[in-house]
C-alpha cells in the first residue's frame, strides 16, 4: 500500500491530459484509412511488446494474486471498451466535441468514488467539477438534435472509463504500474486476436486486415505507445491520489484536444469555447491551489515504499 500524495497524483493526471488526446488525434486521423480492431490490436500489441521487457529491467513480475488477476482482466475488457467507443466516435464527431461530451465520467467517477470506495468528496471539489463541466459545455456547445446517434458513444466511454478508473484505483495500490499495464496489454491482444482470425475468414470489416503504408505504420506505433505512456500516467496518479482528487483535472484534456484539432484538423474555437477553456482551466488550477493549502496544513508523513507486486 501507499500514502496518498494529492499533488503528485495531479501532477501524473495533467501529463495523461496532455499524452491522451495526442493518442486520439492520431487514432482520429487513422480512422479513414485503417479498421478499428487492426487499430485495437495494434495499440495493445505494442503496449504489450514494449513494457514487457521493462518489466524485468526493473525487477518486477506479471504474477498477480487470484483476485488481483481477476480485476486486471476486468480492467482489460473496459479499456478495449472504452479505447474502441472513443476510437469510433472519433469518425463522426470533432476531437474536441468527443472529448467534451465524455466529459460526464468524472461526475460519475465521483459518485462511485463516494458510493463503492467510500471516498471523501468536499464541496469544493465538487463545484470546481461542477464549473469545469459549465466549461465543456462552452467549448462545444453540444447539441445531439444535430451529430445524432454517434453523439452517443463518448457517453458510453464516460461510464465504461469511469469503472475502467475505480478499477484501476483499487490495483494501482498494490501493483506496480508498468506490469499492470503490460499484462493488460497482453491480455488485450489475446481477446483481440480471435475477432482477427474471424475476420480473415469471414471478411468481417471491422477487424479486418490492411497494409499500411509507411507513414501511417508508423502512426500506428505511435498511437500504441502514447497510449501506453498515457495510461502508465493515469495509473500512478491514481495510485497516489483519490479519484475524487484527480476527476477534476481531466477538465484539462479539452484545451489539449481544442489545440490538437486546430493543428491537425483545423477546428477553429469561436468565442465561447475560448471562454470555455479559460474556465476548464481556471477551475484546474482552482483545485492544485486548494490541494496546496490542504498539504501545508496537514502533518508530513513519511515516504511511502513501493509495494510489493501480488
Amino acid at each position: 500500500m501507499t500514502t496518498d500524495r494529492p499533488l503528485l497524483g495531479i501532477t501524473l493526471m495533467l501529463g495523461f491530459c496532455a499524452v491522451a488526446p495526442m493518442g486520439d488525434s492520431i487514432a482520429k486521423y487513422l480512422g479513414p484509412y485503417i479498421p478499428l480492431g487492426q487499430i485495437l490490436t495494434v495499440r495493445f500489441a505494442v503496449q504489450a511488446l514494449v513494457l514487457l521487457p521493462l518489466v524485468f529491467l526493473i525487477g518486477q513480475t506479471l504474477w498477480m494474486s487470484p483476485r488481483n488477476l481477476w480485476l486486471t482482466f476486468l480492467r482489460t475488457v473496459l479499456h478495449i471498451l472504452g479505447v474502441g467507443a472513443m476510437f469510433l466516435s472519433l469518425r463522426y464527431l470533432p476531437l474536441a466535441d468527443a472529448v467534451a461530451i465524455a466529459f460526464v465520467m468524472p461526475f460519475i467517477m465521483l459518485l462511485l468514488g463516494w458510493l463503492v470506495l467510500g471516498e471523501e468528496v468536499g464541496h469544493r471539489r465538487l463545484i470546481a467539477c461542477a464549473v469545469g463541466f459549465a466549461g465543456t459545455l462552452l467549448v462545444v456547445q453540444p447539441s445531439f438534435a444535430e451529430v445524432g446517434l454517434p453523439a452517443l458513444l463518448p457517453l458510453f466511454v464516460a461510464l465504461i472509463f469511469a469503472l475502467f478508473m475505480l478499477v484501476t484505483r483499487q490495483l494501482a495500490k498494490v501493483t506496480h504500474p508498468v506490469s499492470m499495464q503490460c499484462l493488460s496489454g497482453l491480455m488485450a491482444c489475446v481477446l483481440l486476436l480471435p475477432f482477427i482470425g474471424l475476420s480473415l475468414q469471414t471478411g468481417w470489416a471491422p477487424f479486418a486486415l490492411v497494409m499500411p503504408s509507411a507513414g501511417l505504420a508508423w502512426l500506428l506505433l505511435l498511437l500504441g505507445l502514447l497510449g501506453s505512456v498515457g495510461h502508465i500516467l493515469m495509473t500512478l496518479a491514481l495510485r497516489f491520489a483519490p479519484t475524487a482528487t484527480v476527476a477534476p483535472m481531466q477538465y484539462l484534456e479539452i484545451p489539449f484536444a481544442m489545440l490538437f484539432g486546430w493543428l491537425i484538423f483545423r477546428d477553429f474555437p469561436n468565442g465561447l469555447a475560448a471562454l470555455g477553456i479559460a474556465i476548464t482551466i481556471g477551475a484546474g488550477l482552482y483545485v492544485i491551489y486548494r490541494e496546496r493549502v490542504t498539504a501545508r496544513s496537514a502533518p508530513q508523513s513519511p515516504a511511502a515504499a513501493p509495494p510489493a507486486a501480488e
